[in-house]
Formats: structure tokens, C-alpha cells, sequence
């Protein structure tokens, strides 16, 4: 087994893959990443599974290496995708594991709180830069809902069901005997 903080590493690695490569399948099936959200999805579960320190840590850099390796989110986009994917993380895990709140409570406080980031964002960029979408725009047309509810829903369908997938084998494999050398 490995040591606690090598596991953490391992499964932040893991879901930053992730978040790097589920754009790139969404895209090919012309699954457009505002309309589904797919990056959100792995931030979510390390935020989840692995904590809200992982949770941050993938939510930061998902964007931004994406970007670099696929040319996905566009470079205009990265800093406020960051913002609004580490408190996805971040929260899921806070709320998740550390406050120990219901699964759903937990998913829709993260997705509340990363979309508000994402409005901060746009409303401190647009004080120091002309931008096309304010802060204001965002929140009054629903863009903070209107154009991601697919992903949304999608996320508060799959999301549960892959956390509570997943503790169910932590616990089954935690609970198994470890095999004899004898």
C-alpha cells in the first residue's frame, strides 16, 4: 500500500489527467466544454476522493495545462477557469470530507461557490481591462446557469454516483484480510 501523502500525489495525478484528457473526448463527439463541463468533473472528484487540498491543487492547474498541451480553454479563459475549478474542488472536499456534509449538499455548495468565483473573477478582471462579458452579464443573462445546466446535471447525476462507487470498494478492500505469505 502506499504511504498516505504518495497516495494523495497519485490520485491528484490522476484526476488532473483526467481533467486534461475528457475535453479532448467531449470535443471529439462535438460536445462543446461550456455546454458539459467535462473538466469539472474530475476536479470534483478529487476534491471528493481525494480531499480538498487535491481538489485545489487539480482545479488550479487543469486549465492551464490543458491549455498548454490541447490549446483547450482558449488562453483568455485559463485564469478564471483556475479560479472557478479550485473552489470546485476545494468545497467539494471541505464540505465532503471535512464538515462532513450529504453528498448532494456538498456537490451543489461547490458548484455554487466556483460559479460565484467565476463571477469575482470577471468583476475584478473587468476593473483592470475592457472585457466583452462583465460580472454583471454573466449573473443577470444566466450564464452562471443557462449554458453549463447540461453539465450541471450531468455532474449531480454521475458525481454521486461515482463517489459512492468508489467508497463502496475502498471499504470492501479496506475490510479484506491481507493475503498470507504463508
Amino acid at each position: 500500500m502506499l504511504p498516505h501523502r504518495l497516495s494523495h500525489v497519485t490520485h491528484s495525478a490522476l484526476y488532473l489527467a483526467l481533467a486534461v484528457t475528457l475535453p479532448i473526448v467531449f470535443h471529439q463527439f462535438g460536445l462543446g466544454g461550456r455546454v458539459f463541463l467535462p473538466m469539472h468533473l474530475p476536479v470534483l472528484l478529487a476534491g471528493f476522493l481525494a480531499g480538498p487540498v487535491s481538489g485545489l491543487v487539480v482545479g488550479l492547474l487543469a486549465p492551464g495545462l490543458s491549455s498548454l498541451l490541447t490549446g483547450m480553454p482558449p488562453t483568455d479563459r485559463i485564469l478564471l477557469m483556475a479560479m472557478e475549478l479550485a473552489m470546485y474542488g476545494f468545497v467539494a472536499g471541505i464540505a465532503y470530507r471535512r464538515l462532513r456534509l450529504n453528498l448532494y449538499v456538498a456537490l451543489i455548495a461547490a458548484m455554487i461557490v466556483g460559479r460565484l468565483m467565476f463571477g469575482l473573477g470577471l468583476f475584478v478582471l473587468g476593473l483592470f481591462m475592457n472585457i466583452p462579458y462583465t460580472a454583471s452579464a454573466f449573473f443577470s443573462t444566466g450564464g452562471a446557469l443557462l449554458v453549463g445546466w447540461p453539465g450541471a446535471l450531468a455532474q449531480l447525476i454521475l458525481i454521486p454516483i461515482i463517489v459512492a462507487s468508489v467508497e463502496r470498494y475502498r471499504h470492501a478492500t479496506q475490510s479484506r484480510p491481507a493475503p498470507s505469505s504463508a
